[in-house]
């Protein structure tokens, strides 16, 4: 093995792989292909569904500090993903303002990338809303812009997988917005192919 390295993947239902039967997510399918070139990876998957930026960035520090703080001498990371929820409706408003979530996507992306390797992917589609998606579209982005604000790397999701027949077919069968296998495994190959992850974990 050529190094260790320790990962937290902070995030909302596609973190935790909601939807996936395996039970892989693209955490684990990601997670198996870095072993698979040699890098022993530890990901500690930190995805909670319904989470808004604002319920990930009062969480995230304690979350993150607790797993990473005792592995010296291994590479760390975080990658974060998050967003899909602060623009679903609820009483006519988005759970989280769009001011907001970039004031929260800024603190910890910030606080991060000052410590570690940081990594962001932007929300995936909502197929089953075109409001929704049509707001999810819009907020990729504006994260964009935060994540570059901090020089963290930032991957959009929303029209690759928009675009891609295993995850329009996997979240049709589904619940309209979390994939199956195949669209988890649709999503992993598009950040395997990425090069700031393929750069952490030896590719």
């Amino acid at each position: 093995m050529s190094h260790d390295l320790r990962i937290c993947f902070v995030g909302d239902s596609f973190t935790a792989g909601a939807g996936d039967e395996t039970a892989l997510g693209y955490v684990g399918r990601i997670t198996a292909a870095a072993w698979g070139r040699g890098v022993a990876t530890t990901s500690y998957n930190l995805g909670i569904r319904r989470d808004t930026s604002a319920d990930i960035r009062r969480r995230a520090e304690a979350e993150v500090l607790a797993r990473l703080l005792a592995a010296s001498g291994d590479t760390h990371a975080v990658v974060f993903c998050f967003g899909a929820n602060d623009v679903t409706f609820e009483d006519g408003m988005p759970r989280v303002p769009l001011e907001a979530t970039l004031d929260n996507a800024a603190a910890m992306l910030g606080w991060s990338a000052a410590r570690w390797t940081t990594l962001m992917l932007g929300p995936p589609p909502a197929l089953h809303d075109a409001g929704h998606d049509a707001r999810t579209a819009a907020l990729s982005p504006e994260l964009a812009a935060v994540a570059a604000a901090v020089q963290a790397p930032f991957l959009p999701l929303h029209g690759p997988l928009s675009a891609n027949g295993a995850w329009r077919h996997g979240a049709a069968k589904g619940d309209g917005i979390h994939p199956d296998s195949a669209g988890y495994a649709a999503m992993a190959a598009l950040i395997e192919s990425w090069e700031p992850w393929r750069r952490l974990t030896g590719g």
